[in-house]
């Protein structure tokens, strides 16, 4: 009799499947990537949504504290015993009115689901202890990942925390922000950078855990995309069970759209939703593989009959006109997206879409967010921002109910926000290669003043 909970191939052509301690995370038979699966009719599911509410009575349990196991049930592939938490899931999500108006949406039809919260700061601590969990159940004892920023941050404190594995972070010259590495070094992994880029470093990170047998929480790790499922959840319980009719978020590994997709879908599946929201994944401009290829080249999932061809196509341009991605957003500077087929088929389950925006513009939407009271990432407003290019394209209504994910905490990246706020231009000019200032519409200057009392009264009036 098959596994309870096992790994498939997301493939309906394979359909191979893999044990559920298996740590290649690739299907043994083509390659492709797995989803953890689940024998629903041999696990015990909650009636409804509702369920969830009665976690909140016992909150002195550490596993109903967390706001990824509170809905164990929903990803059981692991006995309680060795769930791992460090408090991860303690976020808001909340209605925001005065970006709503930047937006164009009407009030009351915009929330922010702010994963700067996160013990690390990102919504990576959501997925991290998901697969801290499953690498206690394989005995590993080192872990490892590429990382732009946040997911060694977020390997760093669970490896600190929990102090049940060593962990070693790979990264690309000159591309981690001194925020996330700071965590990093500050937690004690073993550090490595090497020559070259995100997608240079995941490359070789994944080279090296196959041959010393280390654990790799990288997003193409299915587990972790588990936990990541939880945001949604969140979002759902916060909006009293209602759905939404958007989902908008950032695209960098295509993670979080995966798994968001998946989480919809087994909701969907087991009659806990009667409908999935429309989900639309937002990339910089300067990295925007995803964008590219679905809505330009209009590659489709096509029940897993996508045009593989065409993505390697597109890779070899890239190659020969040598771009690499380059963006202020660096939590999403990414130009080869490990989930690309996933996500593909996130955008077939949930009718998505795709769009690209410039830096200028996830920079002006971040000032709008601050001053609406969230503090987030560069990479995290780009959601907004690209909500506010479909809202002019028409594609959402202003009266449609949209969630946007911010998916790190504004610390992340500080010297974008001091740069865009000071209209720094050294700054600017050693990220985007001297191509200028972003447009810094909503800059909010320091008043320089003479140290006078009359000076300092006659500024602060000026200002009132």
């Amino acid at each position: 009799m098959r596994d309870v909970v096992y790994q498939k191939c997301i493939h309906p052509g394979c359909g191979a499947t893999a044990e559920l301690t298996a740590t290649a995370f690739a299907c043994p038979r083509c390659g492709g990537l797995v989803d953890v699966a689940y024998d629903w009719d041999r696990v015990p599911v909650p009636a409804s949504l509702r369920h969830f509410e009665t976690k909140w009575a016992d909150r002195f349990h550490p596993l109903n504290f967390s706001g990824v196991w509170r809905f164990r049930e929903l990803l059981p592939f692991a006995p309680e015993p060795s769930f791992v938490t460090i408090g991860e899931g303690q976020t808001l999500c909340q209605p925001a009115d005065a970006v709503a108006r930047y937006v164009g949406l009407h009030p009351g039809r915009l929330w922010l689901q702010y994963e700067g919260m996160n013990p690390s700061g990102s919504f990576k601590d959501n997925g991290m202890c998901a697969a801290f969990t499953h690498a206690r159940l394989t005995g590993a004892t080192r872990a490892a990942c590429a990382s732009t920023g946040n997911t060694s941050a977020s390997l760093a404190i669970y490896c600190a925390a929990t102090q049940l594995m060593r962990g070693i972070i790979f990264i690309g010259s000159g591309k981690i922000s001194y925020g996330k590495l700071s965590q990093a070094l500050e937690h004690g992994v073993r550090t490595i950078q090497i020559h070259g880029d995100f997608d240079d470093a995941l490359r070789r990170v994944r080279e090296v855990s196959r041959q010393l047998g280390i654990y790799l929480v990288n997003s193409v790790n299915p587990f972790r995309l588990e936990g990541q499922k939880t945001i949604m959840l969140r979002v759902l319980e916060a909006l009293r069970w209602q759905l939404p009719d958007w989902v908008v978020v950032p695209g960098g590994n295509l993670g979080n759209v995966s798994s968001f997709a998946k989480a919809f879908q087994e909701l969907f599946e087991l009659g806990l939703i009667p409908r999935k929201p429309r989900l639309a994944v937002i990339h910089s401009t300067g990295a925007d593989t995803f964008f590219q290829l679905y809505e330009k080249w209009g590659l489709r999932w096509r029940q897993g009959q996508y045009d593989a061809a065409a993505i390697d196509a597109y890779y070899r341009e890239l190659d020969a006109s040598g771009r690499k991605p380059d963006t202020l957003a660096s939590a999403i500077e990414i130009h080869r997206p490990v989930n690309l087929p996933k996500a593909l088929r996130a955008m077939a389950w949930c009718h998505g879409v795709v769009r690209a925006v410039p830096d200028a513009e996830i920079l002006d939407a971040k000032a709008r967010i601050g001053a609406g009271g969230l503090g987030c990432e560069p990479a995290s407003a780009a959601s907004v921002a690209g909500l506010r290019q479909l809202v002019r394209e028409g594609v959402i209504h202003p009266e449609e109910q949209v969630v946007c994910v911010l998916t790190g905490h504004v610390l992340k990246d500080p010297d974008e926000t001091v740069a865009y706020h000071t209209t720094d231009r050294a700054v600017f000019d050693a990220k985007l290669g001297r191509r200028g200032i972003p447009s810094v519409a909503f800059a909010n200057h320091a008043v320089v003043v003479p140290n006078d009392l009359d000076a300092i009264i006659h500024a602060i009036e000026q200002n009132a």
